[in-house]
């Protein structure tokens, strides 16, 4: 079923694959918040002059990679490299996967007391979609994917999951790389053409345009829609509703 001009989109799309963090959730905020204790715990205590971990860092760094992609990532920008450790290392392991650990604690600390919050317009966008007659994935590089969306109470909107969980069973590289996307448009029987993918991460949209989906969307969440733009996306919104009514 082609997409309807109401849901400004292309025609040749039938499939539409939503990141989680930024997109359909608010927890990006409590991702950043989980990155910034935790990669300014370990800065204090390799260097104490260091300059604190800032949103900037984690636009360009961390937000939508998996989570050992994003502590290598953000400390090679700072000239740090540390041994890779093992899965599951403990929290205050000195490790690429002990800080990883560190930051899992804290995330699943703050959404078990805060909770999920969805944007209302994505809501909308979402269940838009649905009524429509396209099929719908969330493509995360959370591996509490599962957890969250049913936090969120949207579960019935989704087809298909891909998270952290998948991408570490079946080998999907993350985000910049489309593995993730790609296994989301393969899961629900289409080629990339005839997806479309949103997202509010450089490192995301990036994934969309190197993936050749038939229209990658950029949702800016924090004054980054240049980069957006620049990393590939055809179009940028600040809400998935600004799209309904709105002709490609």
């Amino acid at each position: 079923m082609p997409a309807p001009a109401s849901l400004g989109l292309p025609e040749a799309v039938r499939v539409c694959l939503f990141d989680l963090d930024g997109v359909l959730t608010r927890t990006a905020t409590v991702h950043m918040a989980a990155w910034k204790r935790t990669f300014d715990e370990f800065l204090r205590s390799h260097d104490p002059a260091a300059p604190e971990f800032t949103q900037l860092d984690y636009n360009r760094h961390v937000d939508g990679k998996p989570r050992a992609d994003g502590v290598r990532d953000f400390l090679a920008s700072r000239g740090i490299t540390l041994p890779e450790g093992s899965p599951g290392d403990p929290p205050e392991t000195p490790t690429v996967q002990g800080i990883a650990s560190r930051k899992q604690e804290l995330v699943l600390a703050e959404l078990e007391e805060h909770g999920v919050e969805v944007y209302p317009g994505s809501m909308r966008y979402l269940r838009a979609v649905k009524e429509a007659g396209l099929a719908t994935a969330v493509v995360t590089a959370s591996a509490n994917g599962e957890q969250v969306i049913a936090a969120g109470g949207f579960a019935d909107l989704i087809d298909v999951r891909v998270d952290g969980v998948v991408a570490a069973r079946d080998g999907l590289r993350g985000k910049p790389r489309p593995d993730t996307f790609l296994a989301g448009a393969r899961l629900l029987g289409v080629e990339p053409g005839a997806a479309v993918v949103f997202e509010d991460a450089l490192s995301g949209v990036a994934a969309g345009r190197a993936g050749n989906f038939g229209y990658v969307v950029g949702v800016d969440r924090v004054g980054h829609a240049d980069e957006l733009a620049a990393a590939g996306a055809d179009v940028v919104v600040q809400d998935l509703a600004e799209l309904l009514e709105v002709h490609p």
